[in-house]
């Protein structure tokens, strides 16, 4: 490279742009490299991080600049071919100073107007603030969004960032509301591939059809409608994390291209001969019982056993001593800051309401059930008749057998003497009609300011009105 004259842009303005200028603001350590390796360009924070000028770089091979533990084991420009994927990867470097640094490095081709390549791009990003962020934020009682200091949970919390630091597949398993969303985006976020995307798809969400061209992309021309190219969600979280929600409603012939990609790695879109290798972690999750699945033939035993590599169980609301409060505290808390609300707390009738519940709907429930209260409330504490009317009516307990049933207060038992029996199944569906109810009879029915109260988008209400039959 000469260094006599800067490297310049010139399609950017009319007036040619200084490369090496431009580079320089970027607070991100940025390397060129010629497709030998050898350092064409540095800007100023590869510069600081390394302790190397631009001069004393240039034309030298980038290991002897970066001296990380990749370049001397597995240089990964030696691996890539000319469709790869960008790589992303931490390592560290030993900078002039000789201070070990940990770092993350994206790797990606420079290619000429031919589509030829012609040199590599490489970005080292400095972790050493993230790591002391990591240190300064961790608590006791929670990981990424999951709160609790039951001792269930603790022992999830105390195993998470473990399983964060592993590309394994994770099983996230547990009843619906017990938080196995935020368990995965959790482990994306404290893992080495937080800076790379955290694509979700909910397996039983769309048709089979439908679902195979989502996950694995296809080709102009696959099928009717198949207009353009379309990549999939495996190769949108390339470097990153895929989260497959509802596992146990994948089809079983989708059940068998999954495992083919657990194999080699390799989507092969729909229609097109060409596959294509992406690196991503894999989580799962599931409420249904898996292992009971596949006795039944409806989930195939060799994709659970790669599934299940690494298996977290959520506990229900109900078993959790003790965070039932902690829970309630949180969420009052953040939902009158949000709300701009000035509420002190809980009347001692409406708190002992809410911490004898038994809550099917497990956090999920408990959450929609104080900010209903939240929205209702004008007082400084949250009375009885601001909870949901279900809470005031029935008192719930779990059977040996997991189901929830409802059983009728004495307060209430005059008003149901017509009933054959006192005993009614409650679910989360009756429960959120309900709610939707309460809200309306209080609105006049007027469903914007319904929406508002429940603190949904109207056609969120709408979408729930039409699923309850409420609309009619």
């Amino acid at each position: 490279m000469n260094t006599s004259q800067e490297p310049q842009i010139n399609v950017l303005s009319d007036f040619p742009v200084d490369l090496r200028a431009l580079i320089d603001e970027i607070p991100l350590g940025i390397v060129v490299l010629d497709t030998n390796r050898r350092i064409l360009l540095l800007n100023r924070a590869i510069e600081a991080l390394t302790g190397f000028s631009q001069g004393e770089a240039s034309g030298i091979p980038c290991h002897h600049i970066l001296r990380g533990k990749i370049c001397i084991k597995r240089c990964p420009a030696l691996h890539m071919q000319e469709d790869s994927e960008p790589l992303c990867m931490e390592s560290d470097l030993i900078n002039r100073d000789q201070q070990l640094i940990p770092v993350r490095i994206n790797l990606a081709y420079l290619k000429g107007p031919d589509g030829k390549k012609v040199g590599f791009l490489e970005t080292v990003e400095d972790m050493r603030p993230l790591r002391e962020l990591d240190a300064k934020t961790s608590q006791a009682y929670s990981f990424a969004h999951l709160i609790g200091r039951s001792p269930q949970m603790e022992k999830i919390f105390q195993i998470l960032p473990f399983l964060a630091q592993s590309d394994s597949s994770v099983l996230i398993t547990g009843e619906t509301g017990t938080g196995k969303d935020m368990v995965a985006e959790g482990i994306h976020q404290a893992s080495s591939r937080a800076k790379g995307p955290f694509v979700k798809i909910n397996c039983g969400a769309l048709p089979e059809t439908l679902l195979e061209s989502e996950l694995f992309g296809h080709q102009k021309g696959a099928f009717t409608g198949a207009v353009e190219n379309k990549p999939g969600r495996f190769r949108l979280a390339h470097n990153g994390t895929l989260y497959l929600t509802e596992i146990g409603d994948l089809p079983l012939s989708l059940q068998i291209k999954l495992l083919t990609f657990f194999d080699d790695q390799i989507v092969n879109p729909l229609g097109s001969t060409k596959g294509f290798q992406v690196n991503v972690k894999v989580i799962a999750a599931t409420h249904r019982n898996l292992e009971q699945m596949v006795q039944e033939g409806h989930f195939r035993e060799d994709l659970l056993f790669r599934l299940n590599v690494v298996r977290i169980h959520l506990p229900p609301l109900r078993e959790r001593q003790g965070d039932t409060r902690l829970l309630l505290d949180y969420f009052l808390n953040s939902l009158t800051s949000r709300f701009g609300k000035n509420i002190k707390g809980f009347s001692k009738d409406a708190l002992g309401t809410l911490k004898n519940y038994q809550y099917p709907g497990n956090v999920r429930e408990l959450k929609n059930i104080i900010e209903y209260a939240v929205n209702v409330c004008q007082e400084e504490q949250i009375q009885l008749p601001h909870l949901p009317t279900y809470l005031a009516e029935t008192r719930l307990w779990i059977k040996d057998t997991g189901t929830v049933k409802a059983k009728v207060l004495p307060s209430v038992q005059s008003d149901l003497d017509e009933q054959k029996s006192l005993e009614t199944e409650q679910t989360w569906a009756a429960m959120e009609r309900k709610i939707i109810m309460d809200a309306l009879v209080k609105t006049g029915g007027q469903r914007s300011k319904t929406a508002a109260l429940l603190g949904w988008g109207r056609s969120k209400l709408w979408r729930k009105m039409k699923q309850y039959g409420i609309n009619k």
